[in-house]
C-alpha cells in the first residue's frame, strides 16, 4: 500500500507539472522574443521623425548613430531613389536583409530570419510619397534572453512538487501500513499463543476500529480459554469424591492380582484427575508444538509399560496380542503421560468396540524422521472411516462419545504428525499414529488422515 500511494502521487504530480510548465515555458519564451522585437520597433520609430524632415545621408547617420541600436551598428535604413534622373537609392548604415525582402517591406512590416539572428524591416513614409525602409537587427541572444533562466527555474520547481509529493504520499503511507503491520503482527502472534499480546490504536479510523476489535477479540479468547480451564479443573474436582469412595472400596477387596490391579487403576486415575486440576489452573498456557526433546519420552518404554497394562485384560478376554519393534529406542518429542494417554485411548477403542477373544497387534516402526505406531485389530472394521474421522461422530457405534481420537490426534499434531485410519492386515481396523521428529516433513497421501492444527479439533477419530 505504501508504493501504491508512491506511484499514484508521483504519476498524479508529473502529469501536473508536464500540463502546466511546457505551455508555461512556451509562453516564456514567447514574451522574450515579442520583448526583443518590441524594442527593435521603438528604435525603428525613432528614425521616422528624421525620415519625415530630410533624407540627407549625413543626418540620418547622425540619427541612426544616436539611436542604442544604431549605436551598436544593428540599424539601417534604405531610402529610395527620387525618380530624377541619375538619382540612385540611398543605403545608411550596415544593411543585412536581402533586396527583395526590402521591397517586400515597403508595403508592411516585416521579420525575417538572418545570419545569427532575425532582422525587423518597418516602412517609413518620406514627405515626396516614397516609402523608406528601416532595418533594425535583433541578435539571437537577445531574443532568447532569460529563456533558458526561466526554464531552469520552471524544472527546480516542478521536480521540487514532484518530491515533495512522493514524500507526503511516503508519510501517509507509513501511517496507514505501520498500523496494519502491527495489527498482522499481532495476529500472528496470537495465533501463535501469545495472548497477551495487543494493538496499539492509532492511525486512521478505519485501522483504529480494526485495532480496538483486535484487542475485543483477544480480551474474549483469554477469557474463554480461563473459562474453559475452570471448568476442566471444577468438573475434574467434582470427581474426587466418587474416586473417594472407589478407592476405599478398593482398599476392601482384599488379595489377588484383580483386586492389585483395581487399586493401580484407581491410584492412576486420582494422579490423572490431579493432573488435570493443575493444568487447568495453570494461567499460561503451553502453545501448540511446545513439546522438546528434553521433554519427550521414550516411545517403546511407555509402550511396552501400557502393553502389560492391558495384556492381562486381553488374557482374562482371550485376546491374542502381538507386539513388535519396541526392542529399539525410539526418543520423540511428546511427554510420557501424553504419548501413554494416547495409546490407552487407541487400545481401550480395541476392548470396547470389537467382541471378546478377538486378536490385535501393536507395531513401532522407526524412520529418519518419524516415529510410526500402528494400533491393529481383527474385529469388523469400520464402514466408514471419513465419516469416522470427524470429531463427536461415533460412527454408528453405541456407547461411544465419537472424542476417542482427539487425545491421539492433538498428541501427533504437536510434533507437526498426523493420525490415519485404514483396513489392517488382521482384517479389521488399523490407526497409524505418525509422530514427526523433526517438525513434521511431507507426509505420504495414503488412507484417511487428520493432518493440520485446524480449529475444531478432530477430523478423524476411531470412535470411543
Amino acid at each position: 500500500m505504501r508504493w501504491a500511494l508512491v506511484k499514484v502521487a508521483l504519476a498524479a504530480t508529473a502529469m501536473v507539472v508536464v500540463a502546466f510548465a511546457i505551455p508555461l515555458g512556451l509562453v516564456i519564451k514567447e514574451m522574450a522574443s515579442d520583448r526583443a522585437f518590441a524594442g527593435a520597433e521603438r528604435n525603428a520609430s525613432a528614425l521616422a521623425p528624421t525620415l519625415s524632415i530630410t533624407t540627407d545621408r549625413l543626418a540620418l547617420e547622425k540619427a541612426v548613430a544616436s539611436t542604442p541600436a544604431g549605436a551598436a551598428g544593428r540599424v539601417a535604413i534604405h531610402v529610395p531613389a527620387s525618380g530624377e534622373p541619375g538619382s540612385r537609392p540611398t543605403e545608411t548604415g550596415h544593411g543585412r536583409a536581402a533586396a527583395k525582402d526590402v521591397e517586400a517591406a515597403r508595403r508592411q512590416a516585416v521579420i525575417t530570419a538572418v545570419p545569427g539572428g532575425s532582422v525587423l524591416l518597418q516602412p517609413t513614409a518620406l514627405p515626396t510619397g516614397r516609402i523608406a525602409v528601416v532595418e533594425v537587427y535583433v541578435p539571437q541572444g537577445e531574443v532568447s534572453n532569460g529563456v533558458g533562466t526561466a526554464w531552469l527555474v520552471l524544472a527546480g520547481v516542478g521536480i521540487g512538487l514532484v518530491v515533495g509529493s512522493v514524500a507526503v504520499a511516503d508519510r501517509l503511507g507509513v501511517r496507514m501500513v505501520r498500523p496494519a503491520q502491527r495489527l498482522a503482527r499481532a495476529a500472528h502472534d496470537l495465533g501463535e499463543g501469545r495472548l497477551s499480546v495487543r494493538v496499539i490504536e492509532e492511525g486512521p479510523v478505519e485501522l483504529r476500529s480494526a485495532a480496538v476489535a483486535f484487542n475485543s477479540m483477544a480480551d474474549q479468547v483469554v477469557q474463554l480459554l480461563d473459562n474453559e480451564r475452570e471448568l476442566a479443573a471444577d468438573l475434574s474436582h467434582r470427581l474426587r469424591t466418587p474416586l473417594t469412595v472407589l478407592r476405599l472400596n478398593a482398599a476392601s477387596l482384599g488379595e489377588g492380582p484383580a483386586a492389585e490391579q483395581t487399586r493401580a487403576a484407581v491410584e492412576k486415575l486420582e494422579r490423572e484427575v490431579d493432573t488435570i486440576i493443575r493444568t487447568a489452573r495453570e494461567q499460561r498456557p503451553r502453545p501448540q508444538g511446545a513439546h522438546s526433546v528434553a521433554a519427550g519420552c521414550d516411545a517403546s518404554e511407555v509402550i511396552r509399560e501400557r502393553m502389560a497394562f492391558w495384556s492381562a485384560l486381553a488374557e482374562d478376554e482371550g485376546r491374542t496380542v502381538r507386539l513388535a519393534g519396541v526392542g529399539r529406542t525410539a526418543r520423540i518429542p511428546v511427554v510420557r503421560s501424553e504419548l501413554a494417554a494416547a495409546l490407552d485411548a487407541l487400545l481401550g477403542n480395541v476392548f470396547r468396540h470389537t467382541p471378546e477373544g478377538t486378536p490385535f497387534s501393536v507395531d513401532v516402526h522407526h524412520a529418519e524422521d518419524a516415529v510410526i505406531v500402528l494400533v491393529s485389530d481383527a474385529g469388523e472394521g469400520i464402514a466408514d472411516p471419513a465419516a469416522a474421522l470427524t470429531r463427536g461422530n461415533s460412527g454408528g457405534r453405541t456407547g461411544s462419545t465419537g472424542l476417542g481420537l482427539d487425545i491421539v490426534r492433538r498428541v501427533a499434531e504437536s510434533t507437526g504428525g498426523d493420525v490415519r485410519i485404514g483396513r489392517s492386515v488382521l482384517g479389521g481396523t488399523e490407526v497409524r499414529l505418525w509422530i514427526a521428529l523433526d517438525g513434521g516433513r511431507a507426509l505420504p497421501a495414503h488412507g484417511h488422515r487428520v493432518r493440520g492444527r485446524r480449529r475444531g479439533g478432530l477430523r478423524g477419530s476411531v470412535p470411543g
